[in-house]
């Protein structure tokens, strides 16, 4: 489990193809300090660390992940949130967050106010859903949505948020991960088998 609160940004300095699948080799502030078998979020999305070295570690994200999230449009050299899961005696910062890429967004906005960033996105309607000041995260980054709607939601990010983690790199177009809340997905399942 993960908060949503990035610790740090990893860049890419290898992707190599098997199969269907794509090892994806990360330098960052935070690699000496991973084991092999320790999950770690990347841009959101719960990998598991396969091999570990000075200053990198390599993560596999199998196909299916690849077709759910923004990672098969991960390049040399492109940076990534990350978070490791949990301590179980830490503060909880952000909300629940499971690693769980339940579907890509895309960038319809971004717009600088004083400072700070108003960033606003669109996704296919279904049982996804978010509510003004409700949690949502993009990209693994835990965030406040308004402005909410079937289809879309905007956050505002704060300047270090936005200079310490992706959204610095976003563009208008750019595909994202989100994951949903938890508590509202079991409330909207639960409503659901309610129904006639």
């Amino acid at each position: 489990m993960f908060t949503g609160i990035i610790e740090t940004l990893g860049k890419l300095v290898k992707l190599e193809k098997e199969g269907s699948n794509i090892h994806f080799t990360v330098e960052s502030p935070i690699s000496d300090q991973l084991k092999v078998d320790q999950s770690v979020a990347h841009n959101g999305v719960c990998l598991t660390v396969v091999q570990v070295g000075n200053g990198w570690h390599t993560v596999t994200a199998i196909d299916e992940t690849l077709k759910r999230t923004n990672l098969g449009q991960l390049e040399f050299g492109n940076e990534v949130n990350l978070e490791r899961c949990m301590l179980a005696n830490g503060r909880f910062d952000g909300h629940i967050v499971q690693g769980h890429v339940d579907q890509l967004g895309e960038v319809l906005s971004i717009q600088a106010q004083d400072g700070s960033h108003v960033i606003s996105f669109k996704h296919t309607e279904g049982d996804n859903f978010t509510v003004d000041k409700g949690s949502i995260t993009v990209n693994g980054v835990s965030l406040t949505a308004f402005d909410t709607s079937n289809s879309g939601f905007s956050v505002a990010i704060i300047p270090y948020t936005f200079e310490h983690t992706t959204f610095k790199n976003l563009k208008v177009g750019d595909k994202v991960n989100l994951e949903f809340d938890i508590v509202g997905k079991y409330v909207a399942r639960m409503l659901a088998k309610q129904k006639p």
